[in-house]
């Protein structure tokens, strides 16, 4: 959806096939923050791509490590969604630093997630927006839910990717 928006993406995991098998690893926030601050400096270094602005799309545990390489980034973060997120495991201090407008999406169903989102966002002082998906789960694996949380993301991106 986000292409069809005329959005480019770069699509890739933060883990290998075999560190995602150990349920650690998908909470080594720092590990996946190092990855992707690294993906962002190839990105940055591509002639092509580096004059374009960047938003970061997280989903679970990757959106802790989006909002901890945006706080790094600074101003070179354009944009950051969560979606289904664990922004809380950014830590307190990454949360502050934020300065990217932040959009977090949640499952209207996700008990104990949407908790977690609202704390997370209660640190932040960026421009942020909450927003909760009526019906949906952690997985937004209900009909039509995970097309209305991209709805949601392109929206957030093509306002603030200039």
């Amino acid at each position: 959806m986000l292409r069809q928006q005329g959005i480019g993406t770069l699509l890739f995991d933060l883990l290998t096939r075999v560190e995602d098998q150990d349920d650690a690893m998908r909470f080594d926030i720092d590990l996946l923050t190092h990855r992707l601050l690294a993906a962002t400096a190839w990105l940055q270094a591509n002639s092509e791509a580096k004059t374009l602005p960047i938003g970061y799309f997280g989903a679970s545990t990757g959106a802790a490590a989006a909002l901890q390489a945006a706080a790094k980034m600074g101003g070179a973060i354009a944009a950051v969604v969560s979606r289904g997120g664990r922004p809380d495991l950014a830590g307190e201090i990454a949360l502050g630093q934020v300065i990217a407008p932040t959009l977090f999406v949640v499952g209207g169903e996700d008990d104990g997630v949407i908790e977690l989102n609202e704390q997370a966002y209660a640190l932040m002082t960026c421009e942020k927006k909450l927003v909760l998906v009526p019906g949906a789960t952690h997985l937004f694996v209900e009909s039509g839910t995970l097309e209305l949380a991209a709805q949601f993301a392109a929206s957030w991106f093509l306002k603030y990717l200039h």
